[in-house]
């Protein structure tokens, strides 16, 4: 579970709770909470964004919503230096046993991406065609995942544009009732909050989650990246220890370090 992920969403949320229900003296009046709902203006931007998003986007990217949530509070386990020494593993085997003494070690292999990409080289396909098979793979996975924020992104746009939007109804009605003082207040409610309640969707909800999609997406690319290069290192016959080098120079430089500071502890 992503810990941090719960505690900036509950901090948020109870910070502009708080300091809406705050009075003088650092009182808190709950009463006050009601101010701040009002269904016209709910209507406008939580009901425009939808409706917006449903025209850009088919039925099927709202039908992942859940499994975007479940990825931001209980993210798979991506660790690139794992998938280094297995390749490293793999490829001392293939260069003391031969390629085909892979296939027997696959059945322990959990990450099914590494399994296919192994597979293939055992199965002896062309260098060029493997290359071309894991690169569009890749591909394919970065423009799905973009595809995903966007979703997200687009809705980070649309619903402060609902918000003006519902501001400008409501100064319009304003204008129109300004004898009538309770369409006045009314009116004044929805040309606020609709603003309100757009610049809190765009900010706290959508763009939140776009950007902690990006870091999943991150952290599978490299993973994935670390298999296509070592993959194609082994079906080269490259030196496993020359492998992990060119590997770990796809880390971060601190991990690296390690990485390289934890070989050396085992070659003595």
């Amino acid at each position: 579970m992503d810990l941090v992920t719960i505690i900036g969403y509950v901090l948020g949320l109870g910070f502009i709770i708080l300091s809406i229900m705050l009075g003088d003296g650092f009182t808190i009046i709950p009463a006050q909470m009601s101010q701040f709902i009002d269904i016209p203006s709910i209507m406008i931007v939580v009901g425009g964004t939808i409706s917006a998003l449903l025209i850009s986007f088919p039925g099927k990217a709202f039908g992942k919503i859940p499994k975007h949530f479940a990825m931001m509070l209980f993210p798979k386990k991506y660790n690139p230096e794992k998938y280094i020494e297995q390749i490293v593993f793999f490829a001392k085997e293939a260069r003391i046993n031969g390629l085909l003494a892979l296939e027997d070690k696959l059945n322990a292999v959990e990450d099914p991406f590494l399994k296919n990409s192994l597979l293939l080289v055992v199965d002896s396909v062309e260098p060029d065609k493997v290359r071309t098979l894991l690169n569009n793979e890749l591909d394919y996975m970065d423009e799905r995942h973009n595809n995903d924020a966007s979703f997200y992104l687009m809705g980070s746009d649309l619903a402060p544009a609902f918000g003006m939007i519902g501001t400008l109804i409501g100064l319009i009605n304003l204008l129109a009732n300004l004898s009538d003082s309770a369409k006045l207040a009314s009116s004044m409610a929805v040309a606020l909050i609709t603003t309100f309640y757009g610049s809190f969707l765009s900010n706290f909800i959508f763009k939140p989650i776009a950007r902690k999609l990006k870091e999943r997406h991150a952290d599978e690319y490299l993973c994935k990246m670390i298999v296509v290069e070592g993959v194609q290192s082994i079906q080269d016959g490259d030196n496993p220890n020359f492998i992990q080098e060119k590997l770990a120079r796809l880390l971060p430089a601190s991990k690296a370090a390690k990485l390289a500071e934890a070989a050396g502890g085992g070659e003595k």
